[in-house]
């Protein structure tokens, strides 16, 4: 790979690719509406709104792929389906006209037979909700006249990962030796990918055109439970490991009736109520990537999140 890489969108999945281009010696161009992303002199930062279709034809001129990170204002279908499927017919268009192919992380919630192993074969035909959302996107990428990848992750969780079930819900606790709750149950095996992985998955997939117009895994480790991945973040911060609570689900659909959030957490119940898990193995073998060990992804996710606590304690302090 080599040129201009396009990444709209400084969440931490788009962070990361970017700088990860960038360490690789690519120039990167980031879109956001607030101009954010990694300072690194080989990354230019723009404020664009990337649902604009008039702004992108020069910010994607040259491109040779743009990595399409952006999320919704909100975790809620309504918000899903209001403005995630025009946003990517934007992007895709104009990615079209300059001759880019567009790189998407995807989730697993579009497969249609979670109770199975999930692979790269598997069905993607869900319904409803944020599932059909996704399951819908996954179609129209298909159809589009655009060069397109999609690379499906488990739960995030990694540096800059906040919002999150092994994010700012269990790792801050887990430091603080303070109780877990986690939703579901505690003990199911559940798929967790390191975003880094993921986004190294991504830039992979971008240069190897006979890897595009598919769907491919990210790397991820084999599963763990909600317990287990907070006891290796536990072990790693050489702190006690946390005493770990489940909310079960005739809980959790209680508190939808007075909560949005918890409504919208509801409709996922199932991945944390039963085996969740997907297999990369076919994809980590396309790609020539593997999943980093559980012990060093777990260690630089402690490590970011103390930098993290620290610097907000100083800010707190700083304010007083």
């Amino acid at each position: 790979m080599s040129g201009l890489y396009v990444v709209t969108g400084a969440g931490p999945v788009g962070w990361t690719v970017a700088e990860q281009l960038a360490e690789r010696g690519e120039r990167v161009r980031v879109l956001t509406r607030s101009g954010g992303g990694p300072g690194h002199p080989l990354v230019e930062k723009l404020q664009v709104d990337v649902s604009n279709p008039g702004l992108l034809g020069d910010a994607f001129e040259g491109a040779a792929a743009v990595f399409h990170c952006v999320h919704a204002s909100s975790y809620s279908a309504a918000a899903w389906e209001r403005e995630l499927p025009a946003a990517e017919q934007t992007v895709l268009a104009a990615a079209g006209e300059a001759g880019a192919v567009v790189v998407f992380p995807e989730s697993l919630y579009s497969y249609s037979d979670p109770e199975r192993v999930m692979t790269e074969n598997s069905p993607r035909e869900a319904g409803g909700g944020k599932r059909g959302v996704r399951a819908a996107l996954l179609r129209a990428r298909a159809a589009s006249a655009a060069d397109t990848v999609s690379v499906v992750a488990g739960d995030f969780f990694g540096p800059r990962v906040r919002m999150a079930h092994a994010g700012e819900r269990m790792v801050p606790a887990v430091l603080a030796r303070r109780p877990l709750q986690v939703v579901g149950s505690a003990d199911q095996p559940h798929s967790f990918t390191y975003v880094p992985d993921l986004a190294a998955a991504m830039i992979g997939a971008a240069g190897k055109p006979e890897l595009w117009n598919r769907v491919l895994h990210a790397p991820t480790n084999p599963p763990l439970t909600q317990r287990q991945i907070a006891q290796a973040f536990a072990a790693t911060a050489g702190v006690p490991s946390a005493k770990v609570n489940a909310i079960p689900g005739w809980a959790l659909r209680a508190l939808g009736l007075f909560s949005a959030d918890m409504r919208e957490l509801g409709e996922v119940l199932y991945q944390f109520q039963r085996p969740f898990v997907m297999d990369s193995t076919a994809s980590e073998e396309q790609l020539g990537l593997h999943p980093t060990p559980l012990q060093v992804a777990a260690r630089e996710t402690v490590e970011w999140w103390r930098s993290e606590l620290t610097a907000g304690t100083g800010r707190a302090q700083a304010a007083v």
